[in-house]
């Protein structure tokens, strides 16, 4: 049976506004990314996550640790660890190879990768528009990949950083196909944090064995960071988190995911805005082709 009306209906509206909030984080991101390392920076915005939901829990007398199935707590902190611990890594490696407006291009495949694996593993049927809409994306990253134009970044981070955005969007898609299924049967508020703890699961032994661990610690202990790392962990790692996860558990994932694409929109034009990044014609025709395609995944 599917949800309420009601429901599907709040389910849209808070993926839209996760969508909004994690934007204004990625710019905070990306201004903190250029001197934090992408393992330390996930780890604070995990960490804030975690000191945030737990006494959250605790306020509305929500259990930290209910009686579930092992199942559900395994799915979830897998979900956790390929979702967070590994995709929001690359995701900020991405960032700061290609700077915000471009990723936000290159972040446009998360809803055709959700919707893909979607319809093989949840069954959720897509049509021939969607299949038209997810076409389109993939020919706006075809657009972006031809670097003519974009000279203010090397050509070695350019390949580098699409090829970890594609990467980070397809991880996210596999820990949301994931988690799904448990998802309507337990607390928004305990999913994110067990699927924050098997973030931090990875991200720990990940910074113990990196070969640059000091320069990691160094990074994120440095003051001058903390004011943007810190506010971008409390919106990413906290509200936008919550919101994203409610939207997931409500309405269907394919169209949960296609209103969070609208983070590409915010993305750009902040990025554009707060961090001056250059605004050339191309992009805007290769963003402009790319939310074509995700209206046509909605509309399908």
């Amino acid at each position: 049976m599917g949800q309420p009306q009601d429901l599907v209906f709040l389910g849209k509206l808070l993926s839209l506004g996760s969508a909004l909030i994690w934007a204004f984080a990625v710019i905070l991101f990306r201004i903190s990314g250029r001197t934090v390392h992408p393992l330390g920076l996930n780890l604070v915005k995990s960490l804030v996550s975690c000191s945030l939901i737990l006494p959250t829990l605790w306020l509305l007398h929500q259990p930290v640790v209910p009686s579930l199935p092992l199942e559900s707590y395994g799915l979830l902190l897998l979900s956790g660890i390929i979702g967070i611990g590994i995709s929001d890594t690359l995701l900020f490696e991405s960032l700061n190879r290609l700077g915000a407006s471009l990723s936000a291009i290159v972040d446009c495949s998360y809803s055709p990768f959700v919707i893909i694996l979607a319809a093989l593993f949840l069954f959720e049927k897509m049509t021939l528009w969607q299949l038209a809409g997810v076409a389109f994306i993939i020919l706006a990253v075809v657009m972006i990949a031809h670097k003519n134009g974009l000279n203010h970044i090397l050509r070695k981070d350019f390949i580098v950083g699409v090829i970890l955005g594609l990467l980070a969007m397809l991880t996210m898609a596999v820990s949301i196909v994931l988690m799904k299924p448990i998802l309507s049967g337990s607390s928004i508020l305990w999913s994110t944090l067990v699927r924050t703890v098997g973030g931090l699961a990875f991200l720990f032994p990940a910074i113990l064995v990196h070969s640059r661990r000091r320069q990691i610690y160094r990074s994120v202990f440095s003051s001058e960071n903390w004011k943007p790392m810190l506010s971008g962990s409390f919106l990413g790692g906290y509200a936008a988190l919550i919101a994203w996860m409610a939207g997931m558990k409500y309405a269907s994932v394919s169209e949960a995911s296609v209103l969070n694409q609208m983070n590409s929109v915010f993305i750009f034009v902040l990025g554009v805005i707060i961090l001056k990044e250059p605004a050339t014609q191309k992009k805007i025709f290769a963003l402009g082709i790319a939310l074509c395609g995700v209206v046509l995944v909605l509309l399908g």
